[in-house]
């Protein structure tokens, strides 16, 4: 078990969370009975994996991107979670950097910085020269962090054993979001992977027909010296957006329409990666978002990013239109349709949710809507009406909401509405006519003209099965059941009344016409039979209480 396993990391864990004051988890941890779940409030719970270090803030930062399980208030306070660190000695980061190398130090750069420009948990950024005069990042892994990783995802493993046998676990597959936390972080310790992510958003932002790609930048990665510890890559010089000062301010001129710019751009480069690319950064945080010198704006840090498949970026599309239009209704189909799977769900429930959610929005106007907060709420709804959506989503909501949040920043005049109505619109035409109109028509009459084809055979075999008496329909009716048994039951009691009856009348004929003394004694004996019989009838029926 892993309580014994790592006992010193275990002990370090639990007084964490005594000094917090997070009982709960204390009972977990030392297997006391612990079945209603109390989470801690979210800045207590912010503070408590603050405490317990670099790998569990990485798990806070999960988290944050998950608002299909947390309330809106945790996923603020997670957002905020930056894992700075202190640096490795250039000491210890010269030798790997050294092991990693084909060529030795001296041979492959010019000069190197040792001290960091940025240090996280898992790797610290240095900036260096080549021997051919280029400017480059580059991204060392922090020695010995395989084991810290190893340890910690061992530990997490095993809490999430524990707590998924809870009712609150289960609900919400504890154990399956752990393995999602395990394998999201193994991944970050390959930087190939980050690498040929970064590759792939620059090559599909380097073409776009909403906005102007050169002013838009993805570092350029120098694959020959990128491995699974260390990822050089093209030098961005530049500062965060949010604290930059624009060219524009800095010649005296008025920035609000480079701000409005630089808006637009943002909001254009993001949703073309959600909604045609299916591919996205998904941490824009204003860490990640640089204004360089020349007036462009670089995107950093492809590390953590989404995917979306064609049906949902549909999906979410008519969502956006939905949530624009207030509708309740056409809220809860879409939903419906994002779900993981079939679950029973009571409608008029989830509408009158979603109902009570937009009423609060019918007198704002639509530049007033904040629309990843919006987003946010219906994430809540789904969860309060236990709609399991896919945790992309999470992603896609974190990420508009980071873009929300930066943009309005930056440029508080900024009109959301103004920024994506044009994007909708151009999104449903090419829902409905595709990047090529004339190749969707021709598609559409060659369907046409397949139809046309088998109508007629179709028509055909179906008129000859309706005259041939071989057209079989397989019908399969709920609810009936009852009313099938009483109907055969109200059958059996008028034939058995009409069976009694005849024999009373035939009894009385007999009666009527015996001569012999045999036909009367048969005549009393089926007139006996058949008062019986019907003195039961009328018994069965009073006791049934079906006389009415």
């Amino acid at each position: 078990m892993f309580l014994t396993q790592t006992t010193s990391r275990q002990r370090e864990i639990l007084e964490v969370f005594l000094r917090n004051g997070w009982d709960y988890m204390r009972r977990i941890l030392t297997g006391g009975k612990a079945d209603e779940p109390q989470l801690p409030t979210p800045a207590v719970l912010r503070n408590i994996l603050v405490d317990l270090g670099p790998v569990y803030v990485k798990l806070g930062q999960l988290l944050s991107t998950r608002p299909d399980l947390l309330p809106s208030s945790y996923i603020e306070e997670l957002s905020t979670l930056q894992d700075e660190v202190p640096p490795v000695p250039w000491s210890e980061v010269e030798v790997f950097i050294r092991k990693q190398l084909k060529k030795s130090l001296d041979e492959t750069f010019a000069s190197i910085d040792p001290v960091p420009v940025a240090a996280g948990s898992i790797a610290q950024t240095h900036h260096a020269i080549l021997v051919d005069g280029r400017e480059v990042a580059v991204k060392v892994q922090r020695p010995g962090i395989d084991a810290t990783v190893a340890q910690d995802i061992s530990l997490i493993r095993g809490v999430a054993d524990l707590v998924a046998r809870t009712e609150f676990g289960q609900s919400y597959e504890v154990d399956s979001l752990a393995e999602e936390f395990a394998t999201a972080l193994l991944a970050e310790l390959d930087f190939t992977r980050e690498a040929s992510f970064t590759d792939q958003l620059r090559q599909n932002l380097s073409n776009s027909r909403w906005f102007d790609s050169d002013k838009l930048v993805v570092a350029e990665i120098n694959w020959d010296l990128t491995t699974e510890k260390i990822m050089v890559m093209q030098w961005l010089n530049g500062l965060p957006l949010l604290s930059a000062k624009l060219n524009s301010e800095l010649n005296g001129q008025n920035s609000s329409q480079e701000r409005g710019e630089i808006t637009s751009l943002l909001f254009r480069a993001f949703f073309q990666q959600v909604y045609i690319d299916g591919f996205f950064h998904a941490d824009p945080h204003p860490g990640n978002l640089f204004y360089l010198k020349d007036g462009r704006v670089a995107l950093l840090d492809c590390g953590m990013v989404g995917r979306l498949d064609p049906r949902t970026q549909q999906i979410l599309t008519e969502m956006l239109l939905a949530i624009v239009d207030l509708d309740a209704q056409r809220c809860s189909q879409l939903t419906l349709q994002l779900a993981d799977s079939a679950q029973p769900v009571i409608l008029s429930r989830l509408e009158n949710d979603y109902d009570r959610m937009l009423r609060k929005y019918y007198n704002l106007s639509l530049s007033q809507i904040n629309f990843s907060q919006v987003f946010y709420e219906v994430l809540q709804v789904a969860r309060n009406n236990k709609i399991r959506l896919p945790s992309n989503l999470g992603l896609y909501a974190k990420t508009l909401a980071n873009l929300e949040g930066v943009t309005r920043k930056f440029n508080p005049e900024v009109n959301l509405l103004d920024e994506i109505k044009p994007l909708i619109t151009d999104l449903f035409r090419r829902q409905l006519f595709g990047n090529n109109p004339l190749q969707s028509l021709l598609r559409t009459a060659l369907d046409i003209k397949s139809l046309s084809l088998q109508s007629p055979r179709h028509i055909e075999l179906l008129l000859d099965r309706v005259t041939s008496e071989t057209l079989q329909w397989n019908l399969s009716l709920r609810g009936f059941d009852g009313l099938r048994r009483t109907v055969d039951d109200s059958a059996n009691r008028l034939s058995f009344s009409i069976l009694v009856g005849s024999m009373i009348m035939g009894a009385a004929i007999i009666s009527s016409k015996a001569q012999t003394s045999e036909l009367s004694w048969i005549s009393s004996i089926l007139f006996a039979f058949a008062s019986l019989l019907g003195l039961w009838l009328i018994f069965s029926t009073l006791r049934s209480g079906r006389l009415r």
